[in-house]
């Protein structure tokens, strides 16, 4: 029996933590949808159609690699509505840490509720990715290559840097590199750095 999953995101933009998960998917199925959410009260970095071809230049060879066939879509209603609609019986959730859990288990419980058919599936971005939030990417994505910045991690650690050494996903790219933390450590703001040194209070 041919087996669909789908994996919804707003990919805004498409990180390595999302490729972690999509090379992951594709071993799971031998059809991968990738759906793309699209909510009105939000303004994105990217247009919708940027994304579909980011996804479909990043995720391509992987899914080829593996002998799944790929699709990219939209979604404007519910994760496990459009599930059902491209009749996928795995739902893909990424993980990065045990908060992402908490929240997740709870969705997973409803989407059970409401489509006992679809399962859903956590799955852990690859040890190697150091989580950093699409919103943080798209803040830094918006600053001059020039600009220093001050991350500050969950541990509390500072870590002072200029935008041009940090590597965002875009158009042509593969994601996001950032600096180097522990496999456990968060960056939860940024903050864009004055010419004296000091911050000037835009930290997410």
């Amino acid at each position: 029996m041919r087996r669909t999953a789908l994996y919804a995101g707003s990919f805004d933009p498409v990180t390595n933590g999302h490729l972690d998960i999509v090379a992951a998917s594709t071993r799971l199925a031998d059809r991968l949808v990738l759906a793309i959410g699209i909510h009105p009260g939000k303004a994105p970095l990217f247009s919708v159609e940027e994304r579909a071809a980011m996804l479909l230049e990043t995720c391509a060879d992987i899914a080829k690699t593996s002998g799944c066939e790929l699709h990219v879509t939209t979604f404007s209603d519910l994760v496990v509505t459009a599930a059902q609609r491209e009749q996928a019986t795995l739902l893909i959730r990424g993980l990065r840490d045990g908060t992402d859990l908490d929240y997740e288990m709870q969705m997973a419980g409803m989407n059970a509720a409401m489509a006992p058919d679809v399962q859903t599936v956590f799955l852990p971005a690859g040890t190697a990715r150091r989580p950093i939030t699409a919103t943080l990417q798209r803040q830094i994505a918006a600053m001059g290559g020039d600009d220093q910045i001050m991350l500050v991690t969950d541990r509390g650690q500072l870590i002072r840097t200029h935008v041009h050494d940090i590597r965002i996903a875009g158009r042509a790219t593969q994601g996001v590199i950032v600096f180097d933390t522990a496999e456990d450590e968060r960056v939860v703001s940024v903050e864009r750095l004055s010419e004296e040194g000091e911050a000037e209070g835009n930290g997410a």
